[in-house]
């Protein structure tokens, strides 16, 4: 071989390596992060999209540096086709790598709603439409299917009384079914552990959940809890009617937050417990867990009365003589000053 020869062989060999060289740079900035430190951004992966789409939408998104090297990380670890369809959290921050690890995690983002107890279940559609999570009017269709409750288990023609209050993460996206289910499902893992109790005393689930419903509109006081399921359950051994005013506003339709005598009187309303015995036809909002185990498990007590402090919590009476004069101190002089 020729010495001319052999130096061409040379340069080819180092402008070989050069190339390879500047390759593996490139691919490795590629896929290096775009800048150091940064705040997430929401993306999309779309039902039907190819890894091609993803990694160009990715690119113009400004969240990765090259959708030809995300292409090929994709294929070479063999996760082309395990892109999951779903809202993600990402980052310019984020090596094309870790954006990958994401995207085939299928660990969607999720927005967290606060649902206290007591709402409503028109109420808890409103405070999920508030979150972006779900529109109230759909919401509201789907807990008032009677196909919807026989599916999820529970009794009773609507989800009123069974959507748990708790503060939910959900990602964007899911149908009014789905987000009632999740809600649903964690109202069952309470039931059935207070369902052997209930069941031994002769309580079915809604009576349970109906019950529980009354004692958490009456009092804001937690500890109150055991003795309000006291004084129902009582009044109901007794044969005495409820007459609590939850129920008459629950079936006022429109209520405007002002309870007058009429309504007491009111026999056409369903929910008129101090006109129907027993309890009312479906639980009035959505008890939580103390409320339903304040019920299978109430204070041992003869209380058959109680009456506001005005404070948020309680006088409780054994005697109706008992009960008037707490009226007098706590209410009609009140009223009178």
């Amino acid at each position: 071989m020729s010495r001319s020869t052999r130096w061409i062989l040379l340069g080819s060999t180092v402008l070989s390596l050069a190339i390879a060289a500047s390759a593996v740079a490139f691919v490795r900035w590629s896929l290096s992060p775009i800048v150091a430190s940064g705040p997430t951004t929401l993306f999309w992966v779309e039902r039907g999209d190819s890894l091609g789409e993803v990694a160009r939408n990715l690119e113009a998104r400004g969240l990765i540096r090259n959708a030809f090297v995300f292409n090929l990380l994709a294929r070479y670890r063999e996760l082309a086709g395990s892109l999951r369809v779903g809202e993600y959290e990402l980052s310019a921050a984020y090596s094309a790598e870790q954006t990958l690890d994401r995207i085939v995690s299928g660990k969607v983002a999720t927005f967290a709603v606060s649902l206290p107890e007591g709402l409503t279940a028109a109420e808890v559609g409103e405070r999920l439409e508030a979150a972006g999570l779900a529109n109230a009017a759909e919401f509201r269709a789907s807990v008032t299917t009677p196909a919807t409750a026989a599916a999820l288990g529970v009794e009773g023609a609507t989800l009123e009384g069974y959507l748990f209050p708790e503060t939910y993460r959900l990602p964007h996206r899911l149908s009014a079914d789905e987000v009632a289910k999740v809600m649903v499902d964690q109202f069952l893992t309470v039931w059935r552990e207070i369902e052997p109790m209930a069941r031994a005393q002769g309580l079915s689930m809604r009576e349970v959940v109906t019950l529980a419903s009354i004692v958490e509109k009456e009092t804001a006081a937690p500890e109150e809890r055991p003795l309000i399921a006291a004084v129902f359950r009582n009044r109901l051994e007794r044969g005495m009617r409820l007459e609590t005013d939850p129920t008459v506003i629950y079936g006022i339709v429109n209520f405007d937050g002002n309870l007058r005598r009429r309504d007491l009187e009111d026999a056409s309303n369903p929910y008129n417990t101090y006109k129907i015995a027993g309890l009312p036809p479906g639980p009035i909002a959505n008890p939580g867990a103390e409320a339903l185990r304040a019920v299978v498990n109430p204070a041992d007590s003869d209380y058959l009365f109680f009456v506001s402090k005005n404070n948020g919590t309680h006088t409780f009476s054994k005697t109706f003589s008992e009960h008037q004069l707490a009226v007098d101190q706590y209410q009609r002089r009140r009223r009178t000053r």
